[in-house]
């Protein structure tokens, strides 16, 4: 984003939704009723915080699969759009069994004293400002991924979860996943060796992914709060299309980065103890729909990981996804000189590991893995809205455990951190056209050389 972009933001606003109304919030919420919710016949009462696509097609479901062993229920849902309200009061009384109250905003939301936790699927965009309100309004949250596309935000929302304690879930669901889990182990176990490639892919051809042509023509200002929405982006006028399909449009998205990239590199960073990458370089564009968008349909980025300190030291991940042929699908491969890990297959092979002929001209052993395989794979689905798909069930009961036990979730506020920096390094190569590093010392992206913000 440029500095005059950012000189038109309005932190006042963000300021009174994240401290103003959040903190008269907290006043009237005492520490010690509100440390009595973990107990085991407490039910833990929950709000939905944006009834959309995610929230409805994957969230809701999830938590419905798990509120009765957990002895959790939905008591509010607030939206913007009263439109969306109303839906989701029939979809919870479907869905949960639930009857629950509505709240225009998150202003009206954390005024009850009934709500103990909150489940957020909002614009990409808000995630962070959202996230950073719950918290400071006293409650646990369930944030869906990305947690933040820039620093600003990203630093916000931990910055909060430190500060008050609350229990925060990041909606990257792999890291609650057993499959992923036993690659996880089986990497940390140093048995595949030293990481020296990963490719990333996730390609589809779906003209209409991330499109709401059906419901864009319902949306009107009157009925939704646009002021409100903008949240610290620039103001601009009413764009129902801005408003229902943000993937597509910066800066409320970056779009392939914010929805796919985060779930990979997540991982990555997960698997190998990296906080961030040492440097990234993007390219691409829109190729082929050519219909409104500013976000690209085709992107290849090149991430180097590996200690700051040795630069001899380390390994590449190439991430490469496009919305315009689906050939590829969904893969994450990691290679290491004995062989590769395959998390699409959950197998390890020694495919292109190094053979005897090879070493043996350099006075090596061979380098060869064991194949064998880490057992059931749980299918990563490209499909937007996956219903009570294992991994999601998996991340809302962890974090149902956790708001009980008081215990780090697996899918924490410092994932969702780190996985913000790979964002918004890409972000800042895409729209700098720059090679892009990370100052650790003050928490900023660098394009060129120069700071990005």
């Amino acid at each position: 984003m440029s500095q005059t972009e950012t000189k038109k933001m309005t932190p006042s606003r963000r300021d009174f939704i994240v401290g103003g109304a959040a903190a008269a919030a907290v006043a009237a919420w005492s520490a010690k009723s509100y440390a009595a919710i973990p107990g085991a016949n407490d039910r833990v009462r929950t709000a939905i915080v944006g009834a959309g696509d995610r929230m409805k097609g994957a969230l809701i479901p999830a938590f419905a699969v798990n509120q009765k062993k957990m002895n959790f229920e939905f008591v509010a849902v607030a939206d913007l759009w009263s439109r969306r309200r109303e839906e989701a009061v029939a979809y919870v009384q479907k869905v949960a069994g639930t009857k629950i109250d509505t709240c225009r905003n998150t202003d009206e939301l954390y005024a009850r004293k009934d709500v103990d936790a909150v489940l957020i699927a909002t614009a990409d965009f808000q995630h962070a400002i959202m996230g950073a309100a719950a918290v400071n309004a006293g409650r646990d949250a369930y944030v869906e991924k990305p947690t933040a596309d820039r620093m600003e935000d990203a630093r916000l929302f931990r910055d909060a979860v430190h500060k008050t304690g609350k229990i925060v879930q990041v909606g990257t669901q792999r890291r609650s996943t057993p499959s992923y889990m036993r690659a996880y182990d089986y990497i940390r176990s140093g048995k595949f060796g030293d990481i020296n490639m990963v490719e990333l892919t996730w390609n589809v051809n779906q003209p209409a992914r991330w499109r709401r042509p059906d419901v864009v023509p319902l949306l009107k200002e009157q009925d939704t709060d646009w002021k409100r929405y903008l949240l610290n982006r620039p103001y601009e006028p009413f764009d129902a299309r801005k408003y229902l399909e943000f993937r597509l449009f910066y800066p409320y998205s970056s779009g392939i980065p914010d929805q796919w990239l985060v779930h990979q590199i997540d991982t990555v960073h997960w698997f190998t103890g990296y906080p961030h990458p040492r440097s990234v370089v993007a390219n691409g564009g829109i190729y082929q729909w050519h219909d409104g968008r500013t976000n690209w349909d085709t992107l290849t980025a090149v991430f180097d990981y590996g200690p700051l300190d040795d630069l001899s030291k380390g390994f590449q991940v190439l991430f490469t996804s496009r919305q315009t042929n689906s050939a590829g699908d969904v893969k994450e491969i990691y290679y290491s000189n004995g062989g590769s890990l395959n998390m699409d297959t959950q197998k390890v092979t020694s495919e292109g590991g190094l053979k005897a002929g090879a070493a043996h001209a350099m006075n090596m052993k061979p380098n060869l893995l064991e194949d064998f395989s880490l057992g059931d794979v749980e299918k990563v689905s490209n499909e937007a809205n996956t219903g009570s798909d294992p991994m999601t069930v998996a991340n809302m009961l962890n974090w149902m455990e956790c708001v009980r036990s008081r215990k780090t979730p697996n899918a924490s506020i410092e994932a969702g951190y780190s996985h913000s920096i790979a964002l918004c390094m890409c972000v800042a190569s895409i729209r700098t056209g720059k090679k892009v590093t990370f100052d650790d010392a003050k928490q900023q992206v660098l394009a060129g050389g120069q700071p990005y913000v």
